[in-house]
């Protein structure tokens, strides 16, 4: 659905309840999305699911774990992964993605690391809870300002833009900010960093050129069209379970 500026959310909730059998939302104004998200589902009579908020990319996130698990087994447990942020102009991208990756991975046993320049941290905590979510897991989650950190010895890369957000919400601001780091892009000498059998995913549409080389995105270790077709399959179980 589309949500129009302003729309109140207990009259949304109780018009699309009659509609159908769920109500999916994708609302990504930074401050707004997931309490808006929320609000919904609090007065609605069937289940809401987030297509994405500001905060969470759940079906995003629990298409990428199917994703590893086809090329690494159900045992994840020892794999890492690294988030890293990557210079793509434009528009500021919302912090879900790697958020929700932090949050979910280290559930499974899969140390994280996350790149990113300082102006480009994430929400703190949820950095906080990612840290919790990996002491449980028996997993490790570090935070780094090196792009290549990300890859060294990874089995698994996301190599994702998003705004710095925590740093400003002004869109030309924002703008510079992305521009001061033209060389996070990931390349074929970044991936010869990780293990031999190292993957790419993103979550699509990817910048190429400034995201990504075409020797990556195009070569035998990406694997960013099974991950897209991923989504449907975690989609249809998430109704199955919830309808």
């Amino acid at each position: 659905m589309q949500i129009s500026h302003g729309e109140n959310a207990k009259d949304t909730a109780n018009v699309l309840s009659r509609y159908g059998e769920a109500i999916a939302i994708r609302h990504c104004a930074f401050g707004e999305g997931n309490a808006y998200i929320r609000e919904v589902a609090h007065h609605a009579s069937v289940p809401v699911i987030s297509m994405q908020c500001d905060v969470y990319h759940p079906c995003q996130i629990l298409a990428d774990l199917m994703t590893v698990r086809e090329r690494f087994g159900r045992d994840t447990r020892g794999l890492k992964l690294g988030v890293a942020w990557t210079s793509a102009p434009n528009y500021v991208r919302p912090l879900s993605v790697p958020q929700s990756l932090i949050l979910l991975m280290p559930r499974f046993g899969i140390d994280v690391t996350l790149a990113c320049p300082p102006e480009f941290r994430l929400m703190p905590e949820i950095e906080a809870q990612a840290k919790a979510n990996a002491e449980a897991g028996g997993a490790r989650f570090e935070i780094s300002d090196c792009f290549e950190d990300a890859f060294a010895g990874a089995n698994v890369v996301v190599p994702k833009s998003w705004g710095p957000l925590m740093t400003t919400r002004d869109t030309k601001q924002g703008l510079a900010l992305i521009e001061q780091y033209p060389t996070w892009r990931c390349d074929g000498a970044r991936m010869a960093l990780g293990s031999p059998d190292l993957i790419y995913m993103h979550p699509l549409p990817a910048d190429r050129g400034r995201e990504v080389t075409d020797e990556v995105i195009d070569g035998p270790r990406s694997v960013v069209y099974d991950e897209a077709e991923n989504r449907l399959h975690v989609q249809k179980a998430l109704m199955a379970l919830t309808m």
